[in-house]
């Protein structure tokens, strides 16, 4: 391993591990996400207790971490053969993720990752990207809890990968099934309060009872 491998790989570490929803939260609103809600420093976390706006902010912000990332894979030269490249690439992302999850400089307390997962996968394939984000968004809408529809996604990831690649792309597949694993890992927590028809719901539209309370 070249000391321009470790560098690019440290450097990917360090883009994961810039802490968004922290950053966000002191600037805009004087507070540590940390200390609220469910005290976990992720966009769904800011999307609860800051509000739609930093919520929105935050998860661009943790994408673009993901993605950048991985493209940092064009840095190193003599990786050009697609094979080295695609496990450059899926190394550097990963890296990235469990950057937010343990970000250096937020103390080693973060995020789940969901948000930098998805800029990894919009860098990888933008089929998969969308297919991801499709289920996702069906089941958020259904049951109104970012958490089921980001294991769902998760759990999805290595269908699509099927779908597209086939069996061509195995280290894809084991990605796949490394992302569920992870994803499954660090949403245990709510795992278990959806089990108890206790996990906190956000709704991506006004409820009408919303409506009537805002014009009562």
């Amino acid at each position: 391993m070249t000391l321009e491998l470790i560098g690019i790989i440290i450097g990917a570490y360090l883009l994961g591990s810039i802490p968004s929803a922290v950053l966000v939260g002191k600037a805009f609103h004087g507070i540590d996400i940390r200390e609220h809600g469910s005290n976990s420093a992720g966009a769904t976390n800011t999307f609860r207790v800051l509000g739609k706006k930093s919520g929105t902010l935050v998860l661009a912000m943790d994408i673009i971490k993901g993605l950048t990332a991985v493209n940092l894979a064009f840095l190193v030269d003599d990786y050009g053969v697609f094979e080295r490249l695609m496990n450059l690439k899926l190394t550097l992302g990963l890296v990235a993720v469990f950057g937010h999850i343990y970000p250096v400089f937020a103390g080693f307390k973060g995020g789940k990752g969901i948000a930098t997962l998805l800029g990894m996968v919009i860098a990888l394939h933008g089929y998969l990207a969308l297919g991801v984000l499709a289920v996702f968004l069906i089941v958020q809408l259904l049951t109104n809890m970012v958490s089921a529809g980001s294991i769902t996604a998760a759990m999805s990831f290595s269908i699509f990968v099927w779908l597209i690649f086939g069996y061509s792309e195995p280290v894809l597949l084991i990605f796949g099934l490394m992302v569920s694993i992870l994803v499954m890992y660090t949403h245990r927590t709510n795992i278990a309060r959806i089990i108890n028809g206790t996990e906190k719901k956000i709704y991506l539209f006004k409820r009408k009872n919303d409506q009537v309370h805002e014009h009562g």
